[in-house]
């Protein structure tokens, strides 16, 4: 890395950062980066020409290289970081390309969609010397690590159950920029794997465990053929348990009318003292004594988990969103995925991969 520093100043590595991927979220995450200090956008990938050109004009201050073949800009030298915002199945094989070209990675979630290819990439992870950080960025918010260190420490007693969900009123854009590739379970990983993954992660944390068996029923119920070809659900429900005896019970819908109650994105947690809703940071006495404030962090605030990338690669500390609980977040994905696929309970073992949180 290059070193930065004026006058006066200490001076600070510059991480010269590459991206593959600039749709919707990669061009989202490349914009951001611009204010961050000691971050230099050095060259961009992208098989489409136009967004290729957006992503370069966006940074024309830094003077990127552009590329159209993801392996040219890992052949080059003057880059210390790579993003990764591709579509889903291209993750695992692009970021053992990077960790082996000596690249540190930031991954877009989720970090693998089968089994077999997240099991690849943990033995490459594993022997890196690379920093590897997936975009969970969940776990960077103030008011969620706040909240969990709180159900941690017992604020609702032993955990009994969860209840989580994550619904919205309409599909995703269907002639969108990830159109060719959302709604096509094969490159997706489906719904559950693409999108709930955050969902999943967050019950993780908060279990500070990962599934031991899941069942489940979905399909498509609405967007039947829409677009045409679709093999992604809109809509399923499943339960999960834990090592510990934890339930856990989540759905996810593209059908939740605007204004019904109980509509968005929320985690209700069950214990042997009360219940805490950790979306809006409260905590519910059993006795049913007034509930109370856990926190008053803002509940996401900027893109925190960005700065954290570039700090770990400075400071050779490990990232909150590390290779073992991006891995174990997939895996309860997939678990989940495969239980209604195959409609049967579906045990972790199966699963065939080594990896635990911590």
């Amino acid at each position: 890395m290059a070193v930065r520093g004026g006058a006066g100043q200490s001076p600070e590595p510059v991480v010269r950062t590459g991206i593959i991927g600039t749709g919707n979220r990669g061009f989202h995450l490349w914009r951001n980066l611009l204010p961050l200090e000691g971050v230099k956008l050095a060259a961009a990938c992208d098989i489409k020409a136009d967004r290729l050109d957006k992503a370069l004009s966006a940074a024309k201050r830094d003077n990127p290289a552009g590329f159209s073949d993801y392996r040219k800009l890992l052949e080059r030298k003057d880059i210390d970081a790579v993003f990764i915002a591709s579509p889903c199945d291209l993750h695992v094989e692009m970021a053992i390309a990077a960790l082996q070209a000596g690249k540190h990675v930031y991954c877009e979630k989720p970090i693998g969609t089968t089994p077999e290819s997240i099991g690849r990439l943990l033995k490459v992870a594993r022997s890196s010397d690379r920093i590897l950080q997936v975009g969970q960025q969940l776990r960077y918010g103030a008011q969620l690590r706040e909240v969990i260190g709180r159900i941690h420490q017992g604020v609702a007693g032993k955990v009994l159950m969860l209840k989580a969900q994550r619904h919205a009123g309409n599909d995703l854009a269907q002639d969108g920029s990830s159109a060719d590739w959302f709604f096509d379970a094969k490159r997706s990983g489906d719904v559950i794997v693409e999108m709930a993954v955050h969902n999943l992660d967050v019950c993780n944390w908060i279990v500070n465990s990962r599934p031991e068996r899941a069942g489940g029923f979905g399909g498509v119920n609405l967007w039947v053929n829409q677009p045409p070809g679709r093999t992604s659900m809109d809509g399923y429900t499943l339960s999960y348990e834990y090592p510990s005896g934890v339930k856990m019970s989540f759905t996810q819908m593209f059908f939740h009318p605007r204004g019904l109650p109980g509509g968005g994105q929320y985690f209700y947690v069950y214990g042997t003292q009360g219940a805490v809703d950790v979306s809006n940071a409260r905590f519910y006495p059993l006795d049913g004594s007034e509930a109370q404030a856990l926190s008053t962090a803002p509940a996401f605030s900027g893109e925190p988990q960005l700065k954290a990338f570039f700090d770990s690669i400075r400071n050779r500390t490990r990232p909150a969103v590390d290779i073992n609980v991006a891995a174990v977040a997939a895996l309860t994905a997939i678990l989940g995925r495969e239980a209604i696929y195959q409609k049967r309970v579906m045990t972790w073992s199966e699963m065939g991969v080594a990896v635990e949180l911590g």
